[in-house]
């Protein structure tokens, strides 16, 4: 009976041993340090002293957000948040075409964010931060970071503080690559019938997407929607992200309806040693060719409109991918399918590219 009688106290022990452990564990993944949009997390190096409530200055406008500049005592810029926000619902866009930084929290209780980004502001490590302003959308409230150049970042929400961490490109990536689809906004390209070379080069970019994003290879495009960034923005993500090759997609016309074939364009003025610009422009036209079966134009050397190869200092090359005023190659141009095998033909040019 004793023996009995001991092993049910044993047995409750253990039972609220257990509770209490999951209590507090429970307690711990609500309140404490949390990864944050699938960002890679590190531990928080915090300020040595640390900011009284209420104490950010008030911003000067109405919707700007007042950066603490004095305390830098933290490789983070750190970002206070309401105390019913929960890591689950911050996400970070990276805007690096805009260098901006976006923080965005899904919520119902805008008004209430919004008073409180009105009185409290951020702070940390704000070196690489222009100035900040939050805008309500309908689901959620994003506050947008104006940053001095391209970054990726690291994050950690800890005590209702969002900690983020700046780090290069290479920091991150060892494979990196520029995709340019060309045109854009007002400048369609060749048009035909309706056809738009913006278009086109779009889909292109999006099939490739598809295809890097379970890659190993790193891609910044220059646009993924209906807007014609400036040649110099375009060359300048190459540069600021320290590329190993730019992509440029465009579509061939010409007043001779009966050509059609695939060509590249590539700058013989700027000699990079090893796999350069003619070397990487003869790759993506062989392997843009054998994926689509198609006919290969050759090289062409770059002329003065082609402003975004001619001004890019990492191997570059476009790549024309058909003739949008040949009538046959205008109706393949617009088959999901044939994108497809182009962005495959891109694709295989930038894996032979890495393993060469």
């Amino acid at each position: 009976m004793q023996q009995n009688s001991l092993m049910k106290s044993t047995l409750v022990y253990c039972v609220l041993f257990v509770a209490a452990a999951m209590s507090v564990m429970l307690y711990y993944a609500a309140t404490k340090t949390v990864g944050v949009a699938d960002l890679a997390q590190d531990e928080v190096v915090r300020p040595s002293v640390q900011k009284e409530e209420g104490a950010p200055a008030v911003p000067t406008k109405e919707n700007e957000i007042a950066i603490d500049r004095t305390e830098m005592s933290t490789n983070y810029f750190c970002i206070p948040m309401p105390e019913s926000v929960k890591a689950e619902e911050v996400v970070l866009e990276n805007h690096y075409m805009d260098k901006e930084l976006w923080v965005c929290i899904n919520t119902e209780q805008k008004k209430d964010y919004e008073a409180f980004y009105r009185t409290t502001g951020v702070y940390g490590y704000s070196d690489n931060v222009a100035d900040g302003h939050f805008e309500a959308e309908q689901d959620r409230i994003c506050l947008c970071f104006a940053l001095n150049g391209v970054y990726e970042y690291r994050s950690i929400f800890e005590d209702h503080t969002l900690y983020v961490e700046f780090v290069s490109s290479k920091e991150m990536y060892e494979k990196i690559i520029v995709i340019d689809p060309a045109y854009g906004g007002e400048e369609q390209g060749v048009a035909v019938e309706g056809i738009l070379s913006k278009d086109i080069t779009l889909d292109v970019a999006k099939a490739l997407k598809t295809m890097f994003d379970e890659s190993d290879v790193k891609v910044y495009y220059t646009r993924m929607d209906d807007t014609n960034p400036a040649a110099s923005d375009r060359v300048g993500l190459a540069a600021a992200t320290k590329a190993d090759m730019l992509i440029r997609i465009e579509v061939s016309g010409d007043e001779n309806s009966k050509l059609y074939g695939t060509s590249a364009v590539y700058n013989s003025q700027y000699f990079i040693p090893g796999f350069g610009n003619v070397e990487l422009a003869d790759l993506l036209e062989r392997e843009v060719v054998t994926s689509i079966s198609g006919k290969a134009c050759g090289l062409i050397e770059s002329s003065e409109e082609d402003r975004v190869v001619n001004s890019a200092t990492v191997p570059a090359a476009a790549i024309r991918v058909g003739y949008l005023t040949n009538s046959q190659e205008a109706i393949l141009l617009q088959r999901e399918d044939y994108i497809r095998r182009i962005a495959e033909g891109i694709y295989n040019a930038v894996m032979k590219a890495y393993s060469a």
